[in-house]
């Protein structure tokens, strides 16, 4: 899909791990009077973090004099202010845009950087990406709706972990054995810790069991030699 504004560039480049400090947005030198951004391929699939825009499109009567072109003065000042107010511009855009619940997912993000919810979820949340941070505010939302830990707890691992398996063992204890088919690594190991901190009831334990699954009797697929985790 082409990126054709400022405020759909800015979404892709989040997509993509970009801050929006990573953007430059300046005067395009050539520039069709039909669109907003000048890119040197329309149909580009990734972000440039230097953007040629024509602010006339929609914006004449902001920017109609600011680069008039017998003013010589001060142009560092003006291409500075200029990709400041289009990043503002950009940001009302995206606000007028926004629904309810991305309000609601906005709000809970900050509060999680602002450390409400811990130091666990601080320190970990930047190990999801933007689609992963959703999925797992959204499931905090359902569970103020609806208390259910458990079912939000297995809901967002396997959204998140595709193939994920959960098991809850309750003869002794309360248990969830959780096998992950991919690799243990500190990424993958932080965001199941942010999941278990929001999600596992008081009183739960929890095991999680990376790439190879363990021992299940009657079930072949479990019981290969070298591909089995001991419980």
């Amino acid at each position: 899909m082409a990126m054709n504004y400022i405020w759909d560039l800015l979404i892709k480049a989040e997509d993509e791990g970009l801050s929006k400090k990573d953007i430059y947005f300046y005067l395009a030198e050539i520039y069709s009077p039909y669109m907003e951004l000048s890119l040197p391929i329309l149909n580009a699939q990734y972000v440039e973090q230097h953007v040629e825009v024509n602010p006339y499109y929609r914006y004449f009567g902001i920017f109609n004099n600011l680069f008039h072109p017998d003013n010589y003065s001060d142009r560092e000042f003006r291409e500075y202010l200029f990709d400041i107010v289009l990043h503002f511009l950009a940001e009302i855009d995206r606000m007028q845009g926004m629904n309810t619940m991305e309000f609601y997912i906005r709000f809970i993000l900050k509060d999680m950087e602002a450390n409400v919810f811990g130091n666990v979820v601080r320190r970990n949340i930047h190990a999801f990406s933007k689609k992963e941070q959703e999925i797992v505010v959204l499931n905090i939302l359902k569970l103020y709706q609806t208390g259910e830990e458990i079912y939000l707890l297995k809901d967002t691992l396997k959204r998140l972990f595709k193939g994920c398996l959960i098991y809850i063992k309750s003869e002794e204890q309360d248990e969830l054995l959780i096998y992950i088919s991919q690799k243990k690594t500190q990424q993958n190991e932080q965001k199941v810790q942010l999941i278990q901190e929001i999600f596992l009831p008081i009183g739960f334990q929890l095991e999680v069991y990376w790439q190879y699954h363990f021992g299940i009797i009657d079930a072949e697929q479990t019981m290969m030699l070298d591909r089995i985790a001991l419980y």
